[in-house]
């Protein structure tokens, strides 16, 4: 596993991608590595011990399409320097960054994460790691398309507002989940999103539109089919790309998105 692109990012790799990545068994198959493992004591309770596992898995067994450690460090610097209450993260997988994000909630004394995933056994994964790791009073596993879901808790009064939101599921799904979000009113001003994998595989209609003016969105929402979202134009963001690198040691980088007002 040693070489020049374990020292690109300062880690070893996770192993290679491959064309079949996900959702063929290794999910459950984490699951058991993790509970069949030497150090499962340790792991109890101890969030840093449970991402070093499940990160073992990703370097000796199968590649895990997780945020990884590198990129992770963006988003928990974020959430110590913002210290957000309420965290949305749409895409949760295995639960590595629910376990890490949340842990960093939790040290600021945030309330609540919701980890928003499609996939009935990735979130039941989920939920078993997240409880492994000691979180499960902090995190909320919440199962079901997630535009769906936050209709759902927004209807349910559950959820009201988001400090900090986190995407890293379906890329095509990004602009419309955002633009769902601003027409519930989830976010605004001081809301903060970060949005994995823009490089690779990369989400140029996401980029676009949080990149995009106040008055080029009012143009383009006159253009957009009422059946679909339609955002809230008059939201004023600041936009910027974090470079990293993807657990796998291929480039990639995190687009961190301010609120910072809305214009009349």
């Amino acid at each position: 596993m040693a070489g020049a692109k374990d020292n690109l990012f300062g880690g070893t790799a996770y192993q290679p991608q491959g064309e079949a990545y996900f959702d063929d068994g290794r999910e459950i198959e984490l699951l058991h590595f993790m509970y069949a493992h030497p150090h499962l004591n340790d792991m109890r309770g101890n969030p840093q011990k449970v991402l070093d596992a499940i990160d073992e898995y990703g370097k000796t067994r199968k590649y895990l399409m997780n945020i990884g450690e590198y990129k992770s460090k963006t988003v928990i610097d974020l959430i110590r320097e913002e210290k957000p209450k309420v965290i949305v993260e749409l895409g949760g997988y295995v639960g590595y960054s629910a376990i890490a994000f949340g842990a960093a909630l939790k040290n600021i004394g945030g309330n609540r994460y919701y980890s928003l995933e499609m996939n009935p056994e990735f979130a039941a994964v989920i939920s078993m790691l997240v409880d492994l790791a000691g979180l499960s009073d902090i995190v909320k596993v919440v199962v079901g398309p997630s535009s769906d879901s936050l209709k759902r808790l927004f209807k349910e009064g559950t959820l009201n507002h988001i400090d900090l939101l986190f995407l890293d599921h379906y890329k095509p799904a990004y602009t419309p989940d955002l633009k769902t979000c601003e027409e519930l009113g989830l976010v605004s001003k001081g809301s903060i999103y970060a949005a994995d994998n823009v490089i690779k595989p990369g989400n140029p209609v996401y980029l676009q539109y949080v990149r995009s003016t106040v008055q080029e969105k009012r143009q383009n929402y006159l253009r957009i089919d009422s059946s679909s979202p339609r955002g809230n134009p008059d939201l004023i963001y600041d936009s910027q790309l974090i470079e990293g690198w993807e657990p796998s040691g291929v480039p990639d980088a995190i687009e961190i998105t301010r609120c910072i007002g809305i214009e009349a």
